[in-house]
This record gives structure tokens, C-alpha cells and sequence, in this order.
């Protein structure tokens, strides 16, 4: 029984309860104005492409790649479940993110993580990525670390 990873519409019952499983997650460790999250009605504009990855049916996990101006793609809204943890589902996210971005003709891809996320921050490191300043709009903040990857 192998998790599938496939594009989902994020306004799905299953989904917006994903999500809110990963707001919660996020403000146990980070204070709620640096959380910068994207509802689900945003993560289902056209701008942004939503990963759903599934086991048997249940949604476990998911990832987006919110598109910017200047060929930037950013890699939002990443999680999984803690049942389904270690099995690299965030890894193999992250790859479809970048390989979708790479087929649109991205140039950069970046992110803003918490601070309190070493297991994060090791699929990003691992997928490539390095730490960089504050990116996009983003306010420096001791609660965040920025990542990016360049793909050109």
C-alpha cells in the first residue's frame, strides 16, 4: 500500500482538515503573526498547484508551489502527518514541486520556514536547498529561516 502523490483542488473536506491540522502544528511552535499561511481558498487560486499525498484514500500529507513575478516559485504549505512521518513523503513533494517548476521555466525557488523545524529543514537541505536571507515580502525574523535553490 504505497502513498500517492497527485495535483489536488485544496477544497476538499479531507483536505481543508489537513491543513488545519498543520496550522495547529505551526502555532505550537511559532507565535501566530509570524505564521504566514495561505487559507485554502488562496491555495486553490491559479497561481498556486496543491500536492495531496495520499494512503489508501486518506489524505497524509501536502505541499504547494505558490508561483511569484521574476520566475520565482515558492514552496508552500508543506506537511505530514505524524502517523506517516519518516517514510519521505515531504521529500517526494518537494521533488514534484521543483520538477514542476523546472517545466514551467521557474529560475529560483524559496521558501520561509520556522525556526523550530530541524526535520524541515533537512528535506529542504537534502532536496538542495540553501539557506538564504529573508526572501519575497517576508520580514526578517528570528522565528524564520529562508531557504532557495536556484534552477537555472
Amino acid at each position: 500500500m504505497a502513498v500517492e502523490i497527485a495535483v489536488e483542488t485544496p477544497l476538499q473536506d479531507d483536505v481543508r482538515a489537513l491543513v488545519a491540522e498543520l496550522n495547529e502544528a505551526l502555532l505550537e511552535l511559532t507565535p501566530p503573526e509570524h505564521c504566514y499561511h495561505l487559507t485554502v481558498e488562496q491555495m486553490a487560486g491559479s497561481d498556486t498547484t496543491v500536492f495531496i499525498a495520499r494512503d489508501n484514500g486518506l489524505a497524509v500529507g501536502c505541499g504547494a508551489l505558490k508561483r511569484h513575478c521574476e520566475a520565482i516559485g515558492e514552496v508552500k504549505r508543506m506537511y505530514t502527518r505524524p502517523s506517516h512521518r519518516g517514510q519521505k513523503i515531504g521529500a517526494e513533494i518537494v521533488g514534484r514541486v521543483e520538477a514542476l517548476a523546472r517545466q514551467e521555466g521557474l529560475t529560483r525557488l524559496v521558501l520561509e520556514t520556522g525556526d523550530r523545524h530541524p526535520a524541515a529543514w533537512t528535506v529542504y537541505e537534502r532536496a538542495g536547498f540553501t539557506r538564504c536571507g529573508p526572501v519575497l515580502d517576508y520580514p526578517d525574523s528570528e522565528w524564520s529561516v529562508f531557504y532557495e535553490k536556484s534552477l537555472a
